[in-house]
């Protein structure tokens, strides 16, 4: 793990450190915000970022938010007010350190933080096979496509492949394709030179640089430009790629995985994505089951998700109750893993009982539903994307003389209210910084609309 820490803890600095490199991290300082995000922006990469109370957290979020640089804040200080502490996680910290540090405490968060994502639950025999698989070439270099419908966790199968290869000491990077611009992804992925273009106000290490030596992760490949396309492939072949605003090539030593939710040989043929790509990133497949297709693992997967939240709400855990369990078993999960995790979220937080009820685990109509006795999935009469309903509004035909504003606003206030005013919770589910929903619901309180009392 790779811990930068930023600002001085009142002289307590070298004690934190020290009990993150007993814990394994490779730990680096900085002076202030501005250090450290001019370190992230030349490739000095960070796992988890803790960060002083006295400095500026939420400018540091803000500006991590600005240059696409995804890593978690932990806030940490002495004798801190609790109003100090509650401003940084509003302002989109993960978590609070109180300090002197404490070498269990401090050990359990970063593990917490780093290790959120990471969790492989592999009972069912159709994930086992697949597990095979990734365990054989996962210590190889070869470049591996994972395949899948969304929400099925393809990302943690990159991450397990990673923890599992020769580069697992090195690091893992992941570029989300679909979530950056076209005309910003070139200089994501390669980095730029000062001056290269108008608001390069610095030099940016891109990350096929940052991942030098470890792996990176192209996640939602397929919603790449096609002109990029042809750059990407030349950067795979020559192992070497070229800052926008340099001519002098660089280097790289990186493993490839890439995902897609697509069935990319449909999209060589429609012209959408490049065949000889698609033939350079398809050394090895990995074809993740749907988890309707995986049945044996959604009670382990529920009942991880439901302690995860507990957790993280300070709500004692719970079991799952008999009948919740049927319901559960009983359900289509269009949306896969990332649905029953939403699922789980709600139930743990409206659920009065001392097991989790089957009342609190509110399912949405899906176009699938599953029978109990053959597992095989069957249509419905109904319409509605189980994945898009949060908002309850009622397929195609829901959003019919809506406005894209409207339809926007109702996702983001159903969302609130799902979440009890929990806007970190909600901001998370979302997909959104903390900022951004803030900035929303305040617009929309200012247009008359009822909004929930953050909690």
């Amino acid at each position: 793990m790779r811990l930068m820490i930023v600002g001085q803890l009142e002289g307590y600095i070298s004690a934190a450190g020290k009990i993150a490199l007993q814990r394994g991290a490779k730990v680096i300082h900085c002076e202030d915000i501005e250090e450290a995000v001019g370190a992230l922006r030349n490739g000095k990469g960070a796992d988890v970022v803790m960060c002083d109370i006295k400095q500026k957290i939420a400018k540091l979020i803000e500006n991590l938010e600005a240059e696409r640089i995804c890593v978690p804040v932990v806030a940490c200080g002495i004798g801190t007010d609790p109003r100090d502490a509650v401003k940084a996680i509003q302002a989109g910290a993960k978590e609070y350190i109180p300090l002197p540090p404490d070498a269990e405490l401090i050990a359990a968060v970063l593990e917490a933080v780093t290790e959120e994502n990471n969790t492989m639950i592999a009972s069912d025999p159709a994930m086992q096979s697949v597990l095979k698989l990734a365990d054989k070439i996962a210590p190889s270099d070869a470049t591996i496509l994972i395949t899948g419908e969304s929400g099925t966790g393809k990302e943690v199968m990159s991450s397990y492949i990673h923890r599992k290869s020769k580069r697992k000491e090195a690091p893992f990077i992941a570029v989300n394709c679909a979530a950056i611009p076209e005309n910003l992804l070139e200089s994501e992925l390669f980095g730029h030179e000062k001056g290269s273009f108008t608001g390069a106000t610095g030099r940016r290490i891109g990350k096929f640089e940052e991942a030098n030596n470890g792996t990176l992760l192209l996640d939602e490949v397929t919603e790449m430009d096609p002109a990029l396309q042809s750059k990407l492939l030349r950067a795979i072949q020559e192992k070497e790629i070229t800052r926008i605003g340099n001519n002098s090539p660089v280097k790289v030593n990186v493993r490839i995985v890439a995902t897609s939710n697509r069935n990319l040989e449909e999209a060589v043929q429609k012209g959408e994505f490049r065949e000889d790509l698609y033939f350079r990133l398809n050394v090895v497949n990995i074809a993740l089951p749907a988890l309707r297709q995986r049945p044996a693992d959604i009670l382990a997967l529920s009942q991880f998700f439901a302690d995860k939240y507990a957790e993280a709400n300070g709500i004692d855990k719970k079991k799952i109750s008999k009948p919740a369990q049927e319901k559960l078993e009983a359900y289509g999960w269009r949306g896969n893993i990332r649905e029953l995790e939403n699922t789980l979220h709600r139930a743990i937080l409206m659920s009065a009982e001392d097991e989790l009820e089957a009342d609190a685990i509110h399912l949405q109509d899906s176009a699938f539903t599953q029978s109990s006795s053959t597992g095989e999935n069957i249509q419905s009469d109904s319409s509605v994307d189980a994945n898009a309903n949060i908002t309850n509004i009622g397929g195609v035909e829901g959003l019919i003389g809506k406005t894209i504003s409207e339809v926007e606003r109702d996702m983001i206030v159903n969302t609130v209210d799902h979440c009890l005013g929990n806007r970190t919770h909600a901001a998370k589910i979302l997909g959104i910084s903390i900022r951004t929903l803030r900035n929303k619901l305040n617009q929309y309180k200012d247009d008359g609309e009822d909004i929930s009392e953050a909690s």
